[in-house]
């Protein structure tokens, strides 16, 4: 078994970072530019504080309606795209990301996440420029083609979850993940009992249960690439 991790660990790429990408879907199409572009701003500067212990190269907008940074572990930077994921909802923008991994071969910019270069950073641009897939959490694994077509099957089933909710269920399912029944059931002025229909309805135990085994995954992952939070 050790002998077999090893020849493992030797056949992957000696990646370095977990990088994150992502942009707003049709964001061509607003009515409001301003509006919308200062709420993304908002979400994007709100993360970067929120994650800041796992961040090593902050979000940075690329170009206007894009983002990217680089997280130092892959479970990091799936917590980071949750996360950016649920407030984008909310704020009502649409968006998809890529979470993939990255050999860096020049200083890590801990200022903006731009000049910097390296194997897994244009695979990364290439995942997210696909507009035909309607998938909101895209992966970029390098050597890892089988891991990586796993990930993006859940990922997929995540999006189509999401795509299911009426706005009520995506404030209770979103909103369940940080706070507890009765303390969201109390803010929300509706029953405990009301609330837990209402997540059934938006199949909250099958989102929480798949979020999690992306999680286990990329801890996994990470362990096995020896990626590790700083």
């Amino acid at each position: 078994m050790a002998a077999a991790l090893e020849t493992l660990l030797d056949a992957l790429p000696r990646v370095t970072h977990a990088v994150v990408m992502g942009d707003l879907v049709s964001s061509e199409r607003a009515t409001h530019i301003d509006a919308l572009h200062q709420r993304f701003n908002i979400v994007v500067s709100e993360a970067n504080q929120r994650h800041a212990r796992a961040i090593v190269s902050p979000l940075t907008i690329t170009l206007g309606d894009e983002f990217q940074g680089l997280c130092d572990t892959l479970e990091g930077g799936l917590a980071l795209i949750r996360d950016l994921r649920a407030a984008l909802l909310v704020s009502g923008l649409e968006c998809r990301f890529v979470l993939g991994v990255a050999r860096l071969q020049t200083p890590v910019n801990r200022i903006a996440a731009w000049n910097m270069m390296g194997p897994g950073l244009a695979d990364a641009r290439r995942r997210l420029d696909d507009k035909r897939d309607p998938n909101a959490y895209r992966f970029e694994l390098l050597a890892e083609p089988e891991l990586q077509g796993l990930l993006e099957a859940v990922g997929a089933s995540l999006t189509e979850i999401e795509a299911g909710w009426t706005p009520r269920q995506q404030e209770v399912v979103l909103a369940s993940q940080v706070e507890t029944a009765v303390s969201l059931a109390q803010r929300l002025g509706m029953s405990v009992q009301t609330l837990y229909k209402i997540r059934r309805a938006g199949r909250f135990d099958l989102y929480t249960r798949q979020w999690a085994a992306l999680a286990a995954m990329a801890g996994r992952f990470d362990r096995t690439l020896g990626l590790a939070a700083a």
